[in-house]
């Protein structure tokens, strides 16, 4: 039976699944773009999404009644 967990919380200080992890084709890619690409690069991607995030109109959450 595979296991299943939220990688997001259980792997904060590292994949705790090894080489049986859901996710580990991603690995790869991800290898490959840390290589590849100059911090200044990944400052511009992240300073680009932000501004279109502040660009977009705002998301209303409205709490269901109790």
């Amino acid at each position: 039976m595979e296991q299943t967990i939220n990688c997001a919380t259980a792997c904060i200080d590292g994949c705790i699944l090894g080489n049986k992890c859901p996710n580990i084709k991603y690995r790869e890619a991800t290898s490959k773009f840390i290589e590849e690409t100059s911090l200044d690069q990944m400052l511009e991607i992240a300073q680009e999404r932000l501004r279109k995030k502040m660009m977009e109109p705002p998301t209303w959450v409205i709490p269901e009644d109790i």
